[in-house]
């Protein structure tokens, strides 16, 4: 896709808001298939470091899904359902360094009660928090 196939305006809130119910259910598809594989080599993991490394794991894992989605095409698999796609000012792809950064932030978003997901309703852009940070954005592919 080019440049010119991508709206500068940014996509509703519904659609923000459903493409991340949509995220949500992907993520939880994905940790349960690789809490499954964790416990089948590692056993109980309901205690101690255990838990711990099931956790890290899971984050690790999460991540990488979501950094190789943004790296390779820009669009997660419900960013695709609902045409929306993850540039950077210049409508290109994120770099490593800046793919790796919004996962990060978007995670302490996430564990700040979802502050950072919230702020796409005040920002005058519909950005969120950690997109607005890093100067990046999600805009509506056209079909």
């Amino acid at each position: 896709m080019n440049d010119q196939q991508l709206k500068t305006t940014a996509p509703s809130l519904f659609k923000l808001g459903a493409c991340l119910m949509y995220e949500a259910l992907t993520v939880v598809a994905l940790s349960f298939a690789c809490a499954g594989l964790f416990l089948w080599i590692a056993g109980d993991a309901t205690h101690g470091i255990k838990r711990l490394l099931m956790q890290l794991f899971l984050w690790f894992v999460i991540g990488a899904y979501f950094i190789w989605c943004w790296l390779k095409s820009g669009q997660t698999l419900a960013m695709q359902a609902w045409q929306l796609k993850l540039v950077n000012q210049e409508n290109q792809l994120l770099t490593l360094k800046f793919a790796i950064a919004r996962y990060l932030l978007a995670t302490l978003s996430l564990a700040l009660c979802g502050l950072g997901f919230l702020w796409a309703v005040v920002d005058s852009n519909r950005l969120f928090l950690h997109d607005r940070l890093l100067k990046c954005k999600v805009v509506t592919r056209q079909r």
